[in-house]
């Protein structure tokens, strides 16, 4: 039977395109100058990636990887606008980071959100605006404007979701130490058990009460082994799930296992491993659990074991998992730590808004001019405001072209080419279109060589009717 559980995907989002602006004049009997009634282009729908507590995998994003949102319709005469596109929703489980990746390498830049609360959502990709109709070009020296805006086209790009299971202990340890078993008796999940490793292959979650009320929930994490942190069996696939829980309930079998281990040496393996994979998890209130204390033989393993939990300030309980004793006390225990643990991470913790900062960068790069020498008297310039604006162009409109001229000077691109070493004549270059420089009469120093200017220019908003 197939593996349904999927905790990280990458896939490609694209906002829909705006719609165009229309380029219209009123035209009703006896009125033989209506002037401009050209409506806007609808917005393109944006993704939207939103938590749904219902969710436990992201099975969804395995084999479909590009999810596109509507596109906006266009403009009207009579000042009819278009229609936005629709967004596309895409739902996660609860406990979702989302993350850019690197379009070159597909690894992660820039954290976007951490989905922690059913219904918390962020726009992945913004749908494009659409292009505005020629009753927004109207000035007191441009009566009848015979230009409008194309549709701005919506950004693509690749995001990661990674899962992180929302658990406030998690139950981890060598493969058969009966991990399972202590989880299904403690609370109402069922997981599958058996006498041979890796039996457990995904994460499962149980809630267990306490007699005073007290709850948590417990994630059964697979077995790890040496070099988990490496990757090794299934190291870093499971490692990631404990990285939000309060407390690790490290569970040890005291018996040694089929493979006759020592107690002692696996409780120091595996927490050699934690920490090599996130060093905080080393320092992470942890409370030891001696397993299958009810069988004849074990109580050396237990004392050595209770001792070396002790040195290092860890709280230890031997157990049964099959008869039941000392899970009580146990439980107890485990649930009064982690309310005071959470209490404690509510206050010291300030609340980060991940989505509202990725969305600042966002804006940041996008007003970001880039101008490169490409050769002695020609220089590309890129940045994804600067070339939007050339798509939103109709070129066989001289009033448009004009326009975006006018656009230029407001975003600071000749300011940009000047800073670089641009003088009159150089041809400047954006996307597959060429233009001739009106700068500066500097002649350009005679050792200067090929450079980048790589600064960020704030684009002042234009306004209708600004000349």
């Amino acid at each position: 039977m197939e593996n349904t559980f999927t905790d990280l995907s990458h896939i490609n989002v694209r906002g829909g395109d705006g719609g165009a602006g229309c380029m219209s004049f009123r035209r009703e009997a006896f009125v033989p100058k209506g002037g401009p009634d050209g409506g806007d282009g609808g917005r393109g729908g944006s993704v939207v990636v939103e938590a749904d507590p219902q969710l436990s995998s992201l099975i969804d994003y395995r084999y479909k990887h590009h999810f596109r949102a509507e596109r906006g319709t266009h403009g009207q005469g009579a000042r009819r606008h278009g229609r936005d596109g629709e967004d596309l929703v895409l739902r996660v489980p609860v406990g979702t980071v989302v993350r850019e990746l690197d379009p070159a390498t597909q690894t992660p830049l820039y954290d976007i959100a951490d989905l922690t609360s059913p219904g918390e959502r962020v726009v992945v990709a913004p749908g494009g605006a659409g292009g505005r109709g020629n009753i927004h070009f109207v000035t007191s020296v441009r009566r009848a404007p015979a230009f409008a805006e194309k549709g701005e086209p919506a950004r693509e790009h690749w995001i990661e979701l990674e899962m992180k299971l929302m658990a406030d202990a998690a139950l981890v340890g060598m493969p058969s130490v009966g991990k399972s078993s202590l989880i299904a008796r403690i609370s109402a999940a069922r997981p599958k058990i058996a006498d041979y490793p890796f039996t457990t292959l995904v994460p499962n979650l149980g809630v267990a009460r306490a007699a005073n009320g007290q709850s948590f929930v417990a994630a059964d994490v697979p077995g790890l082994i040496e070099g988990a942190s490496e990757g090794r069996g299934l190291g870093h696939q499971f490692l990631r799930h404990i990285e939000r829980t309060a407390l690790i309930l490290h569970v040890v079998d005291v018996t040694g296992g089929y493979e006759g281990r020592d107690a002692v040496e696996d409780y120091r393996t595996i927490n050699a491993e934690l920490a090599a994979y996130a060093s905080e998890l080393a320092s992470r209130p942890q409370i030891v659990v001696a397993n299958k204390c009810d069988l004849p033989g074990t109580e050396d393993a237990v004392e050595r074991l209770r001792a070396v939990a002790e040195e290092d300030g860890h709280e230890f309980f031997a157990v049964s998992a099959v008869t039941g004793s000392g899970l009580d006390a146990l439980v107890t225990r485990c649930a009064a730590e982690v309310a005071r643990l959470r209490l404690q991470a509510a206050s010291d913790e300030p609340t980060v808004d991940l989505s509202e900062r990725w969305e600042r960068e966002r804006q940041r790069r996008e007003r970001r001019i880039c101008v490169t020498r490409e050769e002695r008297h020609a220089w590309r310039v890129t940045g994804p405001q600067i070339e939007r604006m050339v798509i939103q162009t109709d070129w066989e409109n001289d009033e448009a072209v004009a326009y975006l001229q006018h656009r230029f000077d407001r975003c600071g691109l000749d300011d940009a080419l000047a800073k670089a070493g641009a003088v009159n004549g150089d041809e400047v270059r954006i996307l597959e279109l060429a233009f001739t420089f009106e700068g500066t009469e500097r002649a350009p120093e005679p050792d200067v060589v090929e450079e980048e200017l790589d600064e960020t220019f704030d684009v002042v908003d234009d306004g209708e009717g600004e000349e």
